[in-house]
């Protein structure tokens, strides 16, 4: 069992330089450009490290998504990863990649640069023993920041065909803990319609749009239930024209976050179906679910195996569920086993300061490979 942490630790210095190159490099979601200028170094690595094949899938407005593949077997792994960050443009230059000797610092490196790159150097691994008898299929999506707009279809098909998915987003807390369970996240934009008067003149006459987004969002608001894990948040409010105006028109913008796939369903109704309190007054509703929940029931097995696994290499794996979601909400809405968290240790991730543990690299990727090994052989 301790060969491949033996592996990992000897490829270590290898993957701290590819980090440093891939965290120096910007990739914000938006932008297409930047993205596709930092994708063909991730290909040179997968190419040198293992040779496999390679598609890409031409994005117009986006990065352009890949799919990096290895093996010709029946049956199929997937791991999911992002290459994209919330971070604009020149954030590498203010604050480069960094190694202070136990924590690694730079925008992106936990979320998620250094579970991409974990995910190559065990794909690695695996190759360097024997050929897999199942297809290992890594795929990189370049807009996981922003919903996974056109990477979404992708990750659905390639969950489709696999036995089993794991996501190299960062655990959970500094004590590496795998998440086997998300919440789904709706996005609901509303538009309300008045009738519009001159405030001191014909006040009478008009029918308020903010009056009504007032009523709105206490509505809204209070359909939070933290007892089942369902929040509503009224994230964006805006209306009117002047002071002296009685509003025509305000948009508020709904963020819904639920543990459960029925929640998701009775609130996305209840959203829809909003109903004016004002006489005069229309509401238009548009949006929906982003991603579906993650329900905890699906990866059990995976998880049970991952703690197995962790034990015998001498560190111990604890799981828990999050509000953030990610590309795994996809996968386990199609009840393909998938567990998420597996990648960088660390913390802050979306902050100035988020960081990855340098000592929890090695046994990170040995894990990996190890999970790898018992669902592809």
């Amino acid at each position: 069992m301790s060969n491949y942490l033996q592996w990992a630790e000897s490829q270590l210095n290898s993957l701290l330089s590819d980090l440093e190159q891939l965290v120096n490099m910007d990739t914000p979601s938006r932008n297409k450009v930047l993205i596709d200028q930092a994708m063909p170094f991730v290909i040179q690595r997968f190419n040198e490290l293992i040779g496999g094949e390679v598609e890409t899938f031409t994005q117009e407005q986006f990065g352009n998504q890949v799919k990096l593949h290895l093996g010709q077997g029946d049956g199929q792994i997937l791991i999911l990863t992002h290459l994209d960050t919330v971070w604009p443009e020149g954030e590498a230059a203010r604050r480069p990649f960094r190694n202070d000797g136990k924590r690694l610092y730079g925008p992106g490196v936990f979320d998620m640069k250094c579970g991409l790159l974990q995910g190559l150097y065990a794909m690695h691994a695996i190759i360097s023993q024997e050929k897999p008898k199942k297809n290992i299929v890594l795929f990189i999506n370049t807009d996981e920041e922003i919903a996974s707009t056109s990477s979404r279809r992708l990750i659905e098909e390639e969950a489709a065909k696999s036995d089993a998915v794991f996501v190299l987003e960062p655990s959970l807390g500094q004590d590496g803990m795998l998440k086997t369970a998300r919440k789904g996240v709706g996005r609901f934009f509303i538009d309300i319609e008045g009738v519009s008067a001159h405030s001191g003149i014909d006040h009478s006459s008009g029918v308020s749009a903010i009056e009504e987004m007032a009523h709105q969002i206490l509505y809204l608001q209070g359909l939070t239930d933290y007892s089942v894990g369902s929040t509503l948040n009224v994230g964006m409010a805006s209306g009117g024209t002047a002071m002296n105006v009685v509003s025509a028109n305000a948009r508020i913008e709904v963020e819904l976050r639920v543990e459960r796939m029925d929640e998701a369903e009775r609130l996305s109704q209840l959203i829809r179906n909003l109903a004016p309190k004002l006489d005069g007054t229309k509401l238009h509703v548009k949006g929906g679910m982003v991603r579906p929940p993650m329900e905890q029931t699906v990866s059990r097995g995976l998880f049970r195996d991952a703690q197995r696994i962790a034990g015998e290499l001498g560190f111990t794996l604890q799981e828990s569920s999050t509000g953030g979601a990610s590309d795994g909400n996809f996968t386990a809405a199609l009840q393909v086993p998938t567990l998420d968290g597996l990648g960088a240790v660390g913390a802050g991730a979306h902050a100035v300061d988020e960081f990855v543990e340098l000592d929890s690299i090695v046994p990170r990727t040995a894990l990996l490979v190890h999970l790898l090994k018992q669902y592809s052989y």
